[in-house]
């Protein structure tokens, strides 16, 4: 039996998958003394501050390998290991106050016996700040080659497995083996984590569930994710049966960082249609709200490091590599293009379009030159396997169709070769290409820019005049995360062979002019959007997202890899039914004040009509003639009055309370409001053009108000056109007495001085100057319309008013920010919670018929009566 994916979080490891846990837990880093927390609870007191520590900031980084490099010496069996200078993740230290201590989690591309790993873990610990997970070779295959490379990056760039050979289908196997992986970095994480002081930074698609894991043990972690690949459009990543999981996961991050605005938009739109989250921009940051928790999204594409470039260009054998390179390629045009062996990267395309050029064009055959330089595949599959095949197909073809036997048009560099030599044809190369298909940042364009750029110490060795013009050529695929950035580059479709045949025409045509500007544009923006700023802005803007962590109250809930933190106003807490109920039995008046639609009805309800449990709920309230009950609702009068016909003690305030009822036997009374109902000629044929143009959206009329609604409409669409219906009423009702208003997927039009703010202190008022002042005050509602309502009968209970200042219960459904100080869960604990006051009603009532009937007795059998 296949365990479900919400459950997969709760299960322990031996459960899920036959892999050992070979790993031994390493001892906590402590830079300095200072406080560790009790990383094994979750932290909901509303009064704990921060954790004061003497110990400076620190940073752990996380991502799938660990910026090393390593080597077995055959002779002593030992295991040697130095940084990776090319690295991400070391170069972003570069961007990072000096004072921060870092700390690496992650795997090593090697497997390590068994034997070895603690001696290992330690080394790495001691002597790189390192922590290794190490991960059995079964469970690093079907997390790694499985689910992260034949489901989450062809996903990712777009490829679906439309049939059984073309593509492999969702294999729930290699979901648990991710799972498993995701929680095995949890673990290592909370071995070196301090305390919530730590900030923790996760790197790309493989640890996409780590945020789970770390938020459910640490509530208050400092937590920022960083995405390297595209996210995909809502279209195709629905398509991923553990959607929800993965966006849960990402969203339990307090930042979350894109290369583009494309990728955060179609994130931003996944959460909106798949999980019914809104998001807003403030003062240029975007936030999602997630469980009263406000997520960043960060828009900022990585740099490449200059220094490490320059350092690289000025070695020896980096200036002997362009001198030969430009020695065996004198008199031709040089094109150069590093891809890895993908079939996202576009090669056989690239090839493709050049074959097209050299067949337009004869007189660039012998002249023009691409050296393809092909990275090292980074997975094994027929799909590589077959990429490479086409590769050298083509290759060949272009080589001995337009080929002799001193030139090749291609020259194709199949094997790993070092990054100086890279960097050579870099600096050789008159046009570098990256034609990929989809890519999610791709650097190549940046290094190929800083390559041109050059250094002064590179100038001399290569005696080349200070002040020189620098010139360079960018042909760059649309699809590539990098080519907003680079605008002096030309933009292809890398579909297009004609597009792109055509930039390498212009590319190559390209007076020297042209190309100075081209480059100065480009390095302009390379030099100052390098790692090092990346780095940065990203770690202030996570610094900023986690400034209220100890601010708000914070609750764990959900199970499984559903979980989340609900993180709320320190004074919000849920409503105890025994506290209320114990207050109910002590006031001598009660006030209750009841929402409807969201309320005592759930909002997906297909049928609104209240049932006979509810009727029979609200009938036992009113029965107690110490408590006054009404329906504050935005519904029309008619329907209301239908409903609760046999509440004949219930009162109704309909349309916002536009029209109150006290009870059923009395008389509608109307808003003293006069507004001449003209304003509804011109509102309606407004709404009606966008209902048309919508989709799913309707109108609904009432007597005082109108209300247009989008929640069958796409979320998406219907946002945006709310918003645009909202400002386009504003305009065309600028000089009449309503207000247009959005709320919880409407937008209403009604006469100015309405609303349920103002009818519940009309209501209270009226009981007070009646002689009923009441001591008890209760107001449940669920959306934007009820926060007028909270805050009316806070400030009124506060007022001078009442003799005797009342206990003041404003309740809101849902964990959210809100203006009342208590909250339940659904409508379903507003039905118990309404029940257990009636009953507590019923009740007195009962001992009060027993008490006068007791008395009654007395009198009749002339024996004293004691008073109770």
């Amino acid at each position: 039996m296949i365990p479900n994916s919400a459950n997969l979080l709760t299960m322990n490891s031996d459960e899920m998958t036959d892999f050992p846990q070979n790993e031994k837990i390493i001892s906590r880093v402590m830079s300095s003394p200072g406080l560790i927390s009790d990383l094994g609870s979750i932290q909901n007191d509303a009064d704990s501050g921060s954790l004061t520590s003497v110990s400076r900031q620190r940073i752990i980084i996380v991502a799938n390998f660990l910026p090393l490099h390593f080597l077995k010496e055959k002779q002593t069996g030992k295991w040697c290991f130095s940084w990776d200078e090319d690295s991400l993740l070391l170069q972003l230290k570069d961007g990072l106050s000096s004072e921060t201590e870092v700390i690496y989690v992650g795997s090593l591309k090697v497997d390590v016996d068994v034997s070895e790993q603690e001696e290992i873990a330690q080394k790495l610990l001691d002597d790189y700040k390192c922590v290794p997970t190490f991960l059995p070779i079964d469970l690093q295959k079907n997390f790694y080659h499985g689910f992260c490379k034949q489901q989450l990056w062809p996903l990712f760039h777009y490829m679906l497995p439309i049939c059984l050979n073309k593509g492999d289908l969702f294999d729930r196997s290699l979901f648990q083996a991710y799972v498993s992986v995701n929680r095995i970095f949890a673990d290592k994480v909370m071995e070196v984590i301090n305390s919530d002081d730590d900030y923790v930074w996760v790197h790309d698609y493989h640890l996409m569930l780590l945020p789970t894991f770390l938020r459910k043990r640490l509530n208050r972690i400092k937590l920022g994710f960083f995405l390297h690949t595209p996210f995909p459009s809502s279209e195709i990543y629905r398509t991923l049966p553990v959607r929800d999981d993965i966006l849960r996961g990402l969203l339990n991050s307090d930042l979350i960082g894109f290369h583009t605005f494309d990728y955060a938009r179609h994130f931003l739109s996944c959460c909106s249609r798949m999980l019914g989250l809104n998001y807003e921009s403030k003062r240029g940051h975007i936030g999602i709200e997630y469980g009263g928790r406000t997520v960043g999204i960060k828009i900022l594409p990585v740099g490449v490091h200059i220094g490490r470039l320059q350092s690289l260009l000025s070695l020896p054998s980096t200036i002997g590599k362009i001198q030969e390179i430009e020695q065996k390629f004198k008199g031709q045009k040089l094109l150069v293009g590093v891809d890895d062996m993908d079939i996202f990267k576009g090669i056989s395309l690239k090839l493709l379009a050049l074959e097209l050029l050299l067949d337009r064009n004869p007189d660039l055959r012998g002249k023009v030159v691409l050296v393809q330089i092909v990275n090292l595949a980074r997975s094994s599959g027929n799909d590589v396997k077959d990429a490479r095949a086409e590769t050298m197909s083509l290759a060949e073809r272009i080589n001995l169709r337009y080929g002799n036997q001193i030139y090749n048009p291609v020259v194709l560099i199949d094997y790993a070769i070092p990054f100086h030599e890279k960097i050579a044809f870099y600096v050789a190369a008159e046009c570098c290409i990256v034609n990929a298909l989809r890519d999610g940042m791709n650097l190549v364009p940046y290094e190929y820019v800083v390559c041109r750029q050059g250094t002064e110490e590179m100038d001399k060795l290569r005696d080349i005049g200070r002040g020189s013009p620098r010139t360079s050529t960018l042909i760059v695929s649309e699809f590539v995360g990098c080519s907003p950035s680079l605008s002096g580059a030309f933009r292809v479709n890398p579909w297009s062979l004609e597009d792109v045949a055509d930039a390498l025409y212009q590319a190559i045509d390209m007076n020297e002019s042209e190309r100075q500007l081209r480059h100065e544009k480009h390095y302009r923006y390379v030099s100052s959007h390098h790692v090092s700023y990346w780095a940065r802005s990203f770690t202030q803007d996570l610094e900023r997202a986690c400034k209220d962590h100890y601010n708000q109250r914070c609750w764990g809930v959900g199970l499984g890899l559903g979980f989340r933190v609900i993180a709320l106003s320190p004074g919000f807490r849920k409503l105890s039914v025994g506290h209320v109920v114990s207050s109910h039995r002590r006031s001598n008046r009660r006030a209750i004040f009841l929402d409807y639609d969201g309320t005592l009805m759930p909002e997906t309800s297909i049928v609104k009509d209240p049932s006979s449990d509810i009727i029979s709920m609200l009938k036992t309230l009113c029965s107690d003639p110490r408590n006054n009950v009404f329906i504050v609702s935005g519904r029309g009068r008619a329907p209301l009055a239908n409903w609760f016909s046999s509440c004949e003690a219930l009162g109704i305030a309909a349309e916002h309370g536009y029209f109150i009822r006290w009870n059923a036997s009395s008389n509608w009374e109307s808003s003293p409001v006069v507004v001449d109902p003209d304003w509804m000629n011109i509102a309606e044929p407004v709404m009606t053009l966008y209902t048309e143009a919508t989709d799913g959206s309707y109108i609904e009329v009432k007597e005082s108000a109108l209300v247009w609604h989008h929640q069958y409409a796409d979320p998406v669409f219907g946002s945006c056109q709310a918003k645009e219906l909202l400002d386009h009423l504003e305009n065309v009702l600028a000089n009449d007495p309503v207000v247009v208003k959005r709320g919880n997927l409407i937008v209403e039009v009604k006469p100015q001085g309405v609303g349920k703010g103002l009818v519940v202190e009309k209501l209270l008022k009226t009981l007070i100057n009646d002689g009923k002042p009441p001591d008890f005050l209760m107001c449940i509602g669920d959306d934007r319309s009820d926060e007028d309502m909270f805050e009316s009968i806070i400030s009124t209970a506060s007022s001078s008013l009442f003799p005797v200042v009342p206990e003041v219960f404003a309740c809101t459904v849902g964990q959210k920010p809100s203006k009342a100080k208590y909250f339940v869960n659904d409508t379903m604990e507003v039905i118990n919670l309404l029940e257990a006051i009636a009953d507590s009603s019923s009740q007195r009532s009962k001992d009060l018929k027993k008490l006068v009937s007791f008395e009654g007795s007395m009198e009749s059998q002339d024996l004293p009566i004691v008073s109770a």
